[in-house]
C-alpha cells in the first residue's frame, strides 16, 4: 500500500524538474493524479508513460479562470481534492535593485506568489467541506538567507510564500487541512540556466550537468536531486505528517547550517599560520 493510496492530488508545475517527478511518484504511492503546465508537448510526454493515473491539463498557475477550471474539473471527475502541491515557477529578474524592470518583477511575484494564493484559495473550499487535505507549498532556501539565489526578487518572493504557508496554515488547520512548505536548497534542475537566460527547453536538458558544481554547495557531498524534494513532498501529503501543519521543511543537504567545517578548520590553520601560533 502507497503512502499516498487512493489520493487525489493536483500538482502545478509538472511538466519537468521536481514537478515531473512528484507526479511520477505520486503515481506509483498509489495516487490519482491531475498535473499542469503551461507546454502541452512536455506534459503529454510526462503522463503517457503513467497510464490513466496521471491526467494533464494545459494550465497557466498565474490565472484564476484556470484554477476554477483545472479545480472544477478535478472535483467533477474524481469527487475530492486531497493533495495540492503548488510546484509551478520560474526564474525572477536578476541584479542589483536599482536596475529590476517592474513587468519583471510583476510577473515574478504572479508567477511565484500569485499562483500558490490562487492553488489555495480554490482548493481550500473543497478541502474544507471533506474536512481532510494536505497542501504543499515550494519555497526555497532563498527565502531564509540573502544571497542564495541569483535574484532577490525570487528570494523575497519565495519568503512570501513561506509566510503565506504559516498564515493559511493557521487558518485551514482548524478545519483538519495541513499547509505547509518544502525550502530546497542546490537542487539539479534547470532553473538557474533559465534565470541566466537559456531557452527553457535546453535548461531542462543540461540538469544532468550541473551536479558535479552542485556536489560542493554543502555538507552532504552531492548535488541535490528533484526526488530529494518529491520525497519531503510526499510525505508531508500523506497521512504519516498528521500532525504536521504551518511548517517549512528545509531539503538542502545543511546549505544554510552556517559554515562548512573542513573549509573552516582550514581557514583557522592558515590565521594560525599567519599569527605564528603551533
Amino acid at each position: 500500500m502507497g503512502l499516498v493510496d487512493g489520493k487525489v492530488a493536483i500538482i502545478t508545475g509538472g511538466t519537468s524538474g521536481i514537478g515531473a517527478r512528484t507526479v511520477e511518484l505520486f503515481v506509483e504511492e498509489g495516487a490519482q493524479v491531475v498535473f499542469t503546465g503551461r507546454r502541452a508537448a512536455e506534459g503529454a510526454a510526462v503522463a503517457g508513460p503513467l497510464g490513466g493515473k496521471a491526467v494533464f491539463m494545459q494550465a497557466d498557475a498565474t490565472s484564476e479562470a484556470d484554477w476554477v477550471r483545472v479545480v472544477g474539473e478535478t472535483k467533477a471527475r474524481f469527487g475530492r481534492v486531497d493533495c495540492l502541491f503548488n510546484n509551478a515557477g520560474g526564474p525572477a529578474p536578476t541584479g542589483g535593485i536599482a536596475g529590476i524592470p517592474v513587468d519583471g518583477f510583476d510577473d515574478a511575484m504572479a508567477l511565484l506568489v500569485r499562483s500558490v494564493m490562487l492553488g489555495m484559495k480554490h482548493v481550500a473550499p473543497v478541502m474544507v467541506a471533506q474536512r481532510s487535505g494536505a497542501i504543499v507549498n515550494n519555497a526555497s532556501i532563498a527565502a531564509h538567507l540573502a544571497g542564495y539565489s541569483s535574484s532577490m526578487i525570487y528570494g523575497a518572493a519565495k519568503a512570501a510564500v513561506k509566510h503565506l504557508t504559516t498564515c493559511v496554515g493557521m487558518e485551514l488547520g482548524e478545519s483538519n487541512v495541513r499547509v505547509n512548505s518544502v525550502s530546497p536548497g542546490a537542487i539539479a534542475t534547470g532553473i538557474l540556466a533559465k534565470a541566466l537566460g537559456m531557452d527553457a527547453a535546453k535548461a531542462d536538458q543540461i540538469a544532468e550537468g550541473m551536479k558535479a558544481g552542485f556536489a560542493k554547495a554543502q555538507p552532504i557531498p552531492r548535488a541535490g536531486l528533484p526526488e530529494d524534494i518529491t520525497q519531503c513532498v510526499l510525505f508531508l501529503a500523506s497521512d504519516r505528517a498528521s500532525f504536521i501543519n504551518a511548517t517549512d521543511i528545509v531539503v538542502d543537504g545543511g546549505v544554510i547550517g552556517g559554515r562548512q567545517y573542513s573549509p573552516h578548520q582550514e581557514m583557522l590553520k592558515q590565521t594560525k599560520a599567519a599569527l605564528g601560533i603551533g
